[in-house]
């Protein structure tokens, strides 16, 4: 319903923040990342998810469309409610999280109140299906970089579990596997080019 909100920043609290679009002040549930990168009186922009259930009308923003997009990725997982999905992305970057998927690595994901490991495991082992099935629909620019270095195959996947189209995160990896990147460098430098 809601692609974005722009306004003032009205009211900044560590989960949410009220913005002043039109004379309307959106009350917007975020994380606690993009809840400290927003400065009460200024100009900002936060893409929204609009979560509704029979009893619930909430919205839900974040600074950056990468967070957005991770978040619509942890709901979608069964056992992961809104809370719990803006407690891990007040714990990791959406670049981090992707890694951690990518990787198995639940112990950074239990890092955030409220998740166990059980509830880690679960989140890896259903974005990783998601990711491995978005792998079966190869592209030439694709089987390039999936035979190119592990740790672009892994950016790739990571930007997948983002959200992003294979091909563009593909487009966005192109040429910096000649940079000697890490996988999270590599991430950050594809996500600078899909904004």
């Amino acid at each position: 319903m809601f692609y974005f909100i722009k306004g003032k920043a009205e009211i900044v609290e560590p989960n949410l923040v009220v913005i002043d679009a039109g004379g309307v002040g959106y009350a917007i549930n975020t994380s606690t990342t993009s809840a400290a990168n927003t400065k009460r009186g200024e100009q900002t922009i936060f893409y929204t998810y609009l979560h509704v259930r029979e009893d619930i009308f909430e919205l839900y923003g974040f600074a950056s469309k990468a967070e957005l997009n991770c978040f619509k990725q942890l709901i979608s997982v069964s056992g992961v409610g809104p809370k719990a999905a803006l407690a891990i992305l007040g714990t990791i970057t959406p670049e981090k999280l992707s890694l951690c998927i990518v990787t198995g690595d639940e112990k950074a994901l239990c890092a955030a109140p409220g998740v166990g490991k059980k509830l880690a495991q679960r989140v890896i082992l259903e974005l990783k299906d998601k990711i491995t099935a978005v792998q079966t629909e190869g592209t030439e620019l694709t089987t390039e970089i999936v035979g190119a270095a592990d740790n672009l195959e892994d950016a790739l996947s990571a930007l997948i579990a983002l959200g992003y189209q294979r091909h563009a995160a593909a487009v966005a990896l192109k040429g910096l596997e000649k940079k000697g990147l890490t996988t999270e460098e590599l991430i950050r430098e594809a996500l600078k080019k899909l904004f």
